[in-house]
């Protein structure tokens, strides 16, 4: 299988499981994270999730010795999701934690962009190679921008340049480096913190930060998205305030 997916204690592990292409994403791989992303927002017990790579990589980005359809083909085909199902950060509804092992290059980079949190091995590496072989970032050059100073995103997009994890992390793109053998530790600890908030809250504040990004400061505010007003009217939110009162940790039931 060129995806693994596990689901244990409310935490979905997505693993790319194609060490010997360094977790390169071929056409069937690309189908089978669709169909995980839409199977984690199907499963409401399920309120983190985690990706990373098998072996030495995190992901190459595209298989470029698979045979496929030419650029403009390519482009047009590509679903409103981005590269790998998440590159443009719109699902799946939970936290998503990026557990990068080693190089995430083009479509790896774009995916670690759409993930919510970033814990990566100081021997890790990012960077967006596509024009240096005739190619394009086709997610990258969209949100990089978005997310670094213009000089500094474009310093990466117009020369395929890498970028290094302590870089990384220095310019806000990471949220913790460590290394190698404590790269689990550090992410199971990010986990532990999601899981100790409550569900319904979590994808709430997701789906806001990301469906009201374009709109000015009091449209955001105002905005009554269907994921806000469940979790204002859960009865996590009631839980919550109850068990902070007790002095206990709250039993959240996600409803």
């Amino acid at each position: 299988m060129s995806v693994e997916f596990d689901i244990s204690d409310g935490v979905a592990r997505v693993t790319l499981n194609r060490p010997e292409r360094m977790n390169a994403v071929d056409s069937a791989t690309e189908a089978a994270l669709d169909e995980v992303w839409n199977a984690i927002d199907l499963d409401p017990a399920i309120r983190c999730a985690v990706l990373t790579g098998a072996g030495r990589a995190f992901c190459a980005g595209a298989d470029m010795k698979e045979e496929g359809p030419g650029g403009l083909a390519y482009w047009a085909r590509t679903g409103d999701h981005g590269f790998g199902g998440i590159a443009l950060g719109r699902r799946p509804s939970v936290p998503v934690i990026a557990r990068v092992n080693g190089v995430a290059l083009g479509g790896g980079f774009e995916m670690v962009l759409g993930c919510d949190l970033v814990v990566a091995a100081e021997t890790a590496s990012f960077g967006l190679p596509e024009p240096r072989v005739g190619r394009l970032p086709l997610d990258g050059m969209i949100t990089l921008p978005r997310r670094l100073p213009r000089s500094l995103a474009m310093g990466l997009l117009l020369t395929g340049r890498r970028l290094g994890a302590a870089e990384a992390l220095e310019r806000g793109l990471v949220n913790e480096v460590v290394p190698p053998d404590e790269l689990d530790a550090a992410t199971d600890a990010w986990v532990r913190d999601i899981l100790a908030c409550a569900p319904l809250s979590l994808r709430a504040i997701k789906r806001s930060a990301n469906d009201t990004a374009h709109l000015t400061v009091p449209e955001a505010r105002n905005a009554r998205l269907p994921s806000l007003v469940a979790a204002l009217q859960s009865h996590d939110a009631e839980e919550g305030v109850a068990a902070f009162r007790e002095k206990r940790a709250p039993a959240w039931s996600g409803r």
